[in-house]
């Protein structure tokens, strides 16, 4: 008797795998089970092999419906690779190869028919009643959903599909849909009693990267030598139109880069040419729009770059999925500008639906100005919990220091007002730097109060902070009033002294970064920073041999190179360094303050005492409690209560409610009263039946001292 062959003896044969990932197994008995199923699952998690496998055990033949001829060509190849008979029905094929087809599906010599939604719609009366239907598979099935990222209309006549086979199995399946697009596809559908499988949305091999304002050549200069450290490997650089396409291809080429470009304007033949070419690494770089990449199944793409701003989370996610599916460490990268912002406005004003990709679009720009963990963001979107950072992009990297913004916006909104809000962001700069072009002043705007109020800020950099004011909500940009700047009631409160606000500090302005940060040293040692680098690479080296991780997990070069130039000799001075969070502080920060200290003495370079009290008040104002800043200093907990009683007597600490409360107060003032001591701790311990601990003693003695009780 002949065993019976079961899903994992499919997957091994035709797949080459022993096991399945997470989740196929159980979709795969829900659909042998007739259950219609909806399956989110993201890029390379391996959607397809949840209708595959079934498509083999299943008596008759499978539909599946692909919104692209490039997917169905890729799958078709995939599956007949594997010995698995399969083919397509699409506009590609001539009158002549689409009838072969159809006759072998006639003599169930086909288990895998893929058709796009209008080859469907046009043969469900004739073909389709035909065949022996076992199971209909939706791939791509957020496209039926007007609120999902990719809408196409000729898909809402799926919903046909279960009226025609009421009894037949139906499997859904997305990479990217929120809740609200998963709930319309069931309905869309007609799905009965559905079974939702979600997998992880979680790709951590994926690093993420986001960047603004960064001029064009410099990004052609970025991008080039980012492509060429990495030879040898594939990547896409998503464009937002057709000539941003070509234009960034023809820049790479003329800098000796191999690439191509894909759009949808392209004829077919070149289209499918520059597919080709890139999926059998006879092109490794690939400029498209994103018209590219769905369903595309190319597994070593090792980098992705968005050159503009995607109009959605979903679309970004989904395209940043097409790196690294083999599960290698891959790269992500996002450039945007205010002109993307701006583009992108005014296509959703054009849209049918506006108010749903504003906000959608709304969600992107939150994402790209974060200051967060990137990964938390984009998992939480997808109604998926990130419990600890992902330390694998820029945001965990390089954490963002803030800095009392005020000023800065007061000058900004002020210059704003004065201007009469009928100008955009560039000249708004151009007012706050003190530009002298013409169209300034022939506007008059170099007579007003606050022109050149911010000449020493650079335009880029106001550019960064003039999109954080915006995404805070103390500018809004008037669409219908030709993208003009206006001050929000929110922005007037801050801009008339209600209120205060806190600005992302950037790397290319430390000096809007908390003046604590001292001249450590008084002679010019810029020599000695490049030599002091190289030594604190060793240290680091030491920690990532000992702990088994990259070194630029403990810290990277450009936080490396920070400290090298900062030198700091107090573990207050590292708290300033970007890329060194809490975390890293409490278990890298005293071994490299240390190591400083020594290399300095070494070359005979004097640097000034740190001040032990100072540093504990500098880490008070960080928001660190006293058990963490004893620990990050490797003091007792009772030295540094000692430090805040004598920061308190000083002045420098106005209160110690925080540390003390008034009834503790009182029975040590009575105990001062009942034994006469007014320096000595251990009498007063005693005296307190032990009750009182020594450092709450010190803080009540400091009060009453302050007080003039004693």
């Amino acid at each position: 008797m002949q065993a019976t062959i079961n899903p994992q003896d499919i997957l091994k044969k035709h797949f080459g795998y022993e096991q399945f990932r997470p989740l196929q197994a159980r979709i795969i008995d829900e659909v042998l089970n007739n259950k219609d199923t909806l399956v989110l699952m993201p890029t390379g998690g391996g959607k397809s092999v949840c209708f595959q496998v079934p498509a083999m055990l299943l008596p008759g033949i499978t539909l599946v419906i692909s919104p692209l001829i490039a997917l169905m060509k890729d799958q078709v190849g995939a599956l007949k690779a594997n010995g698995i008979s399969a083919a397509f029905l699409n506009s590609s094929l001539d009158n002549k190869e689409a009838e072969a087809i159809v006759q072998q599906c006639y003599r169930n010599e086909i288990k895998l028919l893929y058709l796009s939604p209008e080859r469907l719609n046009a043969t469900m009366t004739g073909l389709l009643t035909k065949l022996p239907v076992s199971l209909i598979a939706i791939d791509e099935a957020h496209c039926i959903s007007q609120w999902g990222h990719d809408f196409r209309p000729e898909y809402t006549k799926l919903g046909s599909l279960k009226k025609q086979w009421p009894k037949i199995p139906l499997i859904a399946l997305t990479a990217t849909a929120d809740k609200i697009t998963r709930k319309d596809i069931i309905t869309q559908l007609g799905l009965v009693e559905p079974n939702v499988f979600v997998a992880s949305f979680d790709r951590p091999n994926l690093s993420i990267e986001v960047k603004f304002g960064i001029k064009k050549k410099k990004r052609i200069e970025e991008v080039v030598h980012f492509i060429k450290e990495r030879k040898n490997e594939s990547g896409i650089i998503y464009c937002l139109s057709r000539a941003g396409t070509e234009e960034i291809c023809a820049d790479l080429k003329q800098a000796g880069v191999d690439a191509a470009f894909y759009h949808a304007g392209m004829g077919s033949e070149q289209r499918n040419k520059a597919q080709e070419d890139f999926i059998n690494d006879r092109v490794k770089v690939i400029c498209a729009t994103v018209a590219f990449g769905m369903g595309i199944d190319k597994s070593n793409v090792r980098f992705v770059i968005h050159n503009n701003l995607p109009k959605n989370i979903e679309g970004y996610y989904q395209e940043i999925g097409r790196a690294g599916r083999d599960g290698l460490p891959s790269e992500t990268i996002l450039y945007y500008s205010i002109g993307d912002v701006i583009m992108l406005r005014k296509f959703i004003d054009e849209s049918g639906q506006k108010e749903l990709n504003q906000e959608k679009l709304n969600r992107m720009q939150q994402f790209s100005e974060a200051n967060i963990c990137r990964r938390k963001i984009l998992l939480a979107y997808f109604g998926e919990t990130l419990q600890n950072d992902c330390n694998n992009c820029d945001v965990c990297k390089h954490p963002r220091a803030n800095f009392d913004g005020t000023t800065m916006i007061q000058k900004a909104l002020s210059a704003l007002i004065r201007t009469g809000e009928k100008i955009g962001f560039n000249m708004l700069i151009d007012v706050l730097r003190g530009s002298h072009k013409k169209e300034i002043i022939e506007a008059g705007f170099d007579k007003i109060k606050t022109f050149g109020a911010g000449n020493e800020i650079s335009f880029s950099d106001w550019q960064q902070y003039l999109l954080q004011m915006l995404n805070l909500g103390l500018i809004e940009m008037a669409y219908d009033d030709g993208y003009s700047l206006k001050v929000s009631e929110f922005g007037k409160d801050l801009l008339y002294g209600k209120r205060q606000f806190d600005l992302v500090a950037l790397e290319s302005a430390p000096v809007y970064i908390p003046s604590q940060k001292r001249d450590l040293l008084t002679s010019n040692t810029t020599d000695l920073t490049d030599k002091l680098f190289d030594y604190l690479r060793g240290i680091r080296r030491e920690f990532a041999e000992k702990e088994n991780v990259p070194a630029y997990v403990i810290f990277s070069d450009a936080t490396l190179k920070e400290i090298a130039q900062r030198k700091p000799i107090a573990i207050s001075d590292m708290i300033h360094i970007n890329g060194v969070g809490e975390f890293k502080l409490h278990k890298y920060g005293n071994r490299f303050v240390k190591e400083i200290k020594q290399w300095l003495r070494s070359k005979d370079v004097r640097a000034p005492k740190a001040d032990t009290y100072k540093e504990t008040m500098t880490l008070l104002n960080a928001g660190y409690s006293v058990e963490d800043i004893a620990l990050t200093r490797q003091l007792q907990v009772t030295s540094i209560y000692s430090h805040i009683a004598y920061l308190y007597k000083n002045n420098s600490i106005e209160s110690l409610d925080s540390y003390i409360n008034e009834s503790e107060i009182d029975r040590i003032r009575k105990a001062v009263k009942e034994t006469g001591e007014t320096k000595i701790i251990t009498p007063l311990f005693v005296h307190l039946r032990e009750e009182v601990p020594f450092h709450m003693i010190r803080l009540g003695l400091a009060f009453m001292e302050k007080a003039g009780e004693i």
